[in-house]
């Protein structure tokens, strides 16, 4: 049944230090990796989250030895780059599309055969755009007109190949360079515009810089992961929600704790300054090849702002709230070169121009984003989340800004990536009352 969350505006400043959920993308990843190495891994400040906790389901499925020895602490007991069992069991990805798109690239190149298959919004999201180049390497893919489930028949002959990134995803490279770890020869991956790196930072690899784009090589039999010990580095896109209510609200200062830095995560920041908002960042420490530190974001000016590709790529997860941030800037602002967002866990595109417009926002929906007129007077408003977890948290920080109530339609799905978002904005309206 779906449950419904009331926000109240927020009656003062919002000033606080805020520790958010494990980076999602990165315990994707390291998860995946520490499976195929041959020995234990351990994985620290797993998240809590319903997409990353689907990958271990499934590598649990698959054969992988997986026990969590004290909350977010995870040990995973790899089995080797061809170990995983298929025998036809159908693996559960749940609503995350990482998890269906990476394991496909890891399971072309074992033997037996296997579905990866998901909840109604996942068996909406494109899967050909993967299907067709894994086929290439000589892998046996089949899909249902385009969409999940997945139906892979594996093989111990893969070919390398090249492949250039007609539509900007991090997760299809990912899975192509971990098809291509067990294929023939050499697999190169061009990216026109590049996407979050955090696959090839922990495999390794270093991107060419070429006159077409970004080129990444690697040749099948090369990289062996190794057991190791993970730390996961706090998630800037959940902090981008707070990060965006620090900039909307007069006189607040919010200060984001243990923030993975990397720099293909935190363009918003660059926006926010842009806006006008004052934006400190220190890095502290480095988690692996990753880059952690503090974002301190202060209330201040509102102007408004463009946003286009290639900048939307690197904005993907966090558009929905950059739509609030456009609402309120003085003047006309563009969020364009985001189509992609049409075929996430919603349309969010449609998700975010429907509950804004709800809340008295002056929005034009374009084909690939949107044109706000700001500042809009938001009122509180009956919205739906869309089975959407950005959605739900963007309109929630909407809703800190409205006059009255606002109520989040669908508010259980902030599960997926961010357990603890309404405690946390509870919290925040508990300060500023």
């Amino acid at each position: 049944m779906s449950e419904r969350y009331t926000v109240r505006p927020a009656s003062g400043p919002l000033r606080a230090s805020v520790r958010v959920p494990a980076d999602k993308s990165i315990a994707h990843r390291v998860a995946l990796l520490a499976a195929w190495a041959e020995g234990s891994s351990e994985l620290i400040d797993f998240p809590h989250s319903r997409d990353p906790r689907s990958t271990l389901a499934s590598l649990a499925a698959l054969g992988v030895p997986i026990e969590e020895t004290r909350p977010g602490q995870i040990r995973v007991q790899g089995v080797g780059l061809r170990g995983f069992r298929l025998h036809g069991q159908r693996l559960w990805c749940g609503n995350s599309a990482t998890t269906m798109r990476l394991l496909a690239g890891m399971l072309i190149g074992q033997r037996g055969e296997v579905w990866l298959d998901g909840d109604e919004s996942l068996r909406r999201r494109p899967m050909e755009r993967l299907a067709a180049p894994l086929r290439r390497m000589g892998g046996s893919v089949q899909t249902r007109d385009g969409l999940p489930p997945i139906y892979i028949q594996g093989t111990a002959r893969l070919k390398g190949g090249g492949f250039r990134m007609e539509v900007p995803s991090a997760q299809v490279k990912s899975a192509l360079l971990l098809a291509g770890l067990l294929a023939e020869g050499e697999t190169t991956v061009l990216e026109p515009i590049p996407t979050r790196d955090h696959t090839e930072r922990l495999l390794g690899l270093e991107p060419v810089q070429t006159p077409e784009g970004w080129l990444l090589r690697l040749v099948g039999g090369t990289i062996r992961p190794q057991p190791d010990r993970y730390q996961i580095p706090g998630d800037p896109s959940a902090a981008a929600f707070w990060a965006v209510a620090a900039a909307l609200i007069p006189g607040s200062q919010i200060e984001l704790l243990e923030v993975g830095l990397n720099p293909t995560r935190t363009a918003f920041l660059e926006v926010l300054r842009r806006v006008g908002a004052e934006v400190e960042v220190v890095c502290e420490r480095w988690l692996g090849r990753e880059p952690v530190g503090r974002i301190c974001v202060r209330a201040a000016g509102l102007h408004p702002f463009r946003i286009d590709a290639p900048e939307s790529a690197l904005l993907i997860d966090e558009l929905p709230v950059l739509a609030v941030l456009a609402s309120q800037a003085q003047g006309e602002s563009w969020i364009t070169g985001a189509r992609e967002l049409r075929v996430k866990e919603s349309d969010r595109i449609r998700a975010m121009t429907e509950g804004l417009r709800r809340m008295g926002a002056r929005v034009e929906e374009l084909e690939d984003g949107w044109v706000f007129e700001g500042p809009a007077r938001l009122r509180g408003a009956e919205v739906s989340s869309c089975a959407d977890h950005r959605v739900a948290m963007a309109l929630a920080i909407a809703g800190l800004l409205a006059e009255g109530e606002t109520v989040i339609e669908g508010a259980e799905w902030v599960e997926i990536s961010y357990p603890g978002f309404w405690q946390t904005l509870a919290r925040f309206q508990a300060m500023s009352s």
